[in-house]
């Protein structure tokens, strides 16, 4: 008698084979068989017309406080995702001293966009060393697996104090030291990875850059000695990849003897840095280092609303008298204030326009029920104005107004400079790459990406129109057994025996993005985006049901994974 069966969905199994019809059954958290017509159960699951495939694996998020709070970690809980590992970009929680956390909450608020506030009052800090932070993270019943990294901003800074984010100094040997030992000490424990930040795209909310930035081949070399030692864990790495920069990565993960994961976007003033990274992956993968790139799947764009961080008028003088109103009193001031909304869509003064207010024609309207993240240029605000002979400005305020004010504008910035998503396509298909850029937990003011599973399927899998589609045993894969492996848990991301029973039942037909929204459901009353998804009809972790029918079951089998 199984715990479990899964009778007869369309199994696409993680291993990229194609798609059958078969059952899965479920015994003890573990998959016990997957085959025709198996034995009874204790529950029997009809999953006739639905798609069965593994839990998927989020490897690039920032839960790292947020895991601390929440048992739900969404919005990934809601798209499929049963393990996300977080401390990624070298920004984090841990080790942290006594009366030192504002410091890594000035930096988390910078690089990340999560409200000081929030972590302030969210995060309860009642640790100090990494391995002590699991432990609290362990303690915690939650909906999802949790996989942590050593970030190299908490551990310079921890080391080192206020000369540690001072980039006119160099750690002393006893202080490689140290960092190195701490190191060692938490992959041991269980840390996942090591990660780092080398991009000035990275500044703590009071304008400094990432301590790391400036940690020169000596830092780097000492602590891939230190992973070396441990045997243990990723080097993960978010980089402006400047000249020698890949080179010194390199050398540092091939001294760690551990794999090199480089986050991988396609950005504005270098549109193709990123093959010429990519080729530098490749060339040393075929020397002999385990190496990937994380990608996303769709454009990374900044979401323009009444209530969100920023928009086209945010900068804009008249924007002052809105801002420190609630989103409904701001909506009924516009609503009702003909001269206001004049006066706000004017030309703003010199010096106090906002970015987003010049570039109208990189904005799209996003609304309707297909969500078009692969928009074209004439549906960009500017060519819409254009065809209605309206100001752009005015257009869009409108369509902000719109939805009683929740109308939202999406403005790509990066892996978009074509104008579609061709490069994402390159990028998806090359064997090199890892889906790594969902960011959940992330920028919850400006963007929400956490929902890219949900679109990986529905986009590339079934609705694009704008370029070839992809087959769904190769995105499946690429979102469950390929990210898995890439971090060394071999126990999930495959419908097999002996595996972890992570299992989500999706029904394909339906499944579909719902628009993101503003809530004020974090900390401190504070506010984020979230986006959810309709067609998960059921959601597994080790065989315990945590979703079904895109709501929370209230089941928490989520547990802390360490590496081994």
């Amino acid at each position: 008698m199984y715990d479990l069966v899964i009778r007869g969905g369309s199994v696409i199994d993680g291993s990229g084979a194609p798609a059958r019809t078969a059952d899965v059954a479920v015994t003890d958290g573990r998959i016990a068989a997957v085959g025709d017509r198996l034995g009874p159960a204790r529950r029997e699951v009809d999953a006739d017309g639905l798609l069965v495939t593994p839990g998927f694996v989020d490897i690039h998020t920032h839960y790292d406080g947020q895991a601390t709070w929440d048992p739900y970690l969404t919005p990934s809980s809601w798209h499929g995702v049963t393990t996300a590992v977080f401390g990624n970009c070298g920004v984090g929680f841990a080790p942290v001293r006594p009366g030192t956390t504002d410091y890594l909450i000035n930096l988390m608020e910078g690089v990340e966009d999560i409200p000081g506030t929030v972590l302030s009052e969210g995060v309860p800090f009642n640790w100090e060393s990494f391995p002590q932070y699991m432990d609290a993270l362990a303690a915690m019943p939650r909906a999802i697996d949790v996989g942590a990294q050593v970030p190299h901003a908490a551990l310079r800074f921890y080391v080192m104090g206020e000369r540690g984010a001072d980039h006119a100094q160099t750690p002393t040997g006893e202080e490689l030291d140290r960092m190195a030992r701490l190191l060692e000490e938490s992959l041991l424990a269980g840390a996942l990875g090591f990660t780092t930040s080398r991009t000035t795209k990275h500044r703590a909310r009071d304008g400094r850059l990432t301590p790391s930035l400036s940690a020169r081949e000596p830092e780097l070399f000492a602590l891939a000695r230190a992973m070396n030692r441990a045997g243990r864990g990723v080097l993960e790495v978010n980089s402006d990849f400047g000249p020698g920069e890949f080179e010194a990565l390199q050398a540092a993960a091939a001294i760690a003897r551990r794999p090199l994961s480089c986050l991988l976007v396609q950005v504005n003033n270098a549109p193709d840095l990123w093959r010429q990274t990519l080729d530098q992956i490749r060339a040393a993968r075929a020397a002999g280092l385990e190496a990937n790139a994380q990608v996303g799947c769709r454009p990374i764009g900044v979401l323009l609303g009444l209530d969100t961080t920023v928009n086209p008028f945010s900068a804009h003088p008249v924007w002052a008298s809105l801002r420190q109103l609630t989103a409904a009193e701001r909506y009924q001031r516009l609503l009702h204030d003909a001269d206001l909304r004049q006066r706000l869509v004017a030309p703003a003064p010199e010096g106090t326009a906002s970015i987003f207010a010049a570039q109208l024609s990189k904005a799209y309207p996003l609304t309707g029920a297909g969500l078009d993240y692969e928009p074209e240029e004439s549906r960009s605000v500017a060519a819409l104005a254009a065809a209605r002979g309206v100001d752009p400005r005015a257009l869009a305020l409108e369509l902000m107004m719109a939805d009683g004010g929740t109308g939202l504008l999406l403005h790509p910035f990066e892996n978009y400079c074509g104008g579609n998503l061709d490069v994402v396509h390159a990028m998806l298909t090359d064997d090199a790459t890892v889906l790594g850029v969902a960011d959940g937990g992330a920028h919850v003011g400006v963007i929400c990406d956490a929902g890219a599973p949900t679109y990986l399927l529905t986009h590339w899998g079934r609705d694009r129109t704008r370029g070839p589609r992809l087959p769904l045993e190769f995105l499946v894969r690429k979102q469950t057994r390929e990210g898995a492996l890439a971090y060394g848990l071999a126990d999930r991301g495959l419908l097999a025996p002996g595996l972890k029973a992570d299992i989500n039942v999706i029904d394909f037909d339906r499944l579909r993005l719902r628009a993101p929204q503003v809530v004020y459901d974090l900390p401190a009353g504070g506010k984020r985006l979230v986006q959810r998804a309709e067609g998960y009809r059921h959601i597994f972790v080790s065989g315990v049901e945590t979703l079904r029918n895109d709501e929370h079951t209230g089941e928490l089998p989520g547990r802390l994974v360490r590496s081994m």
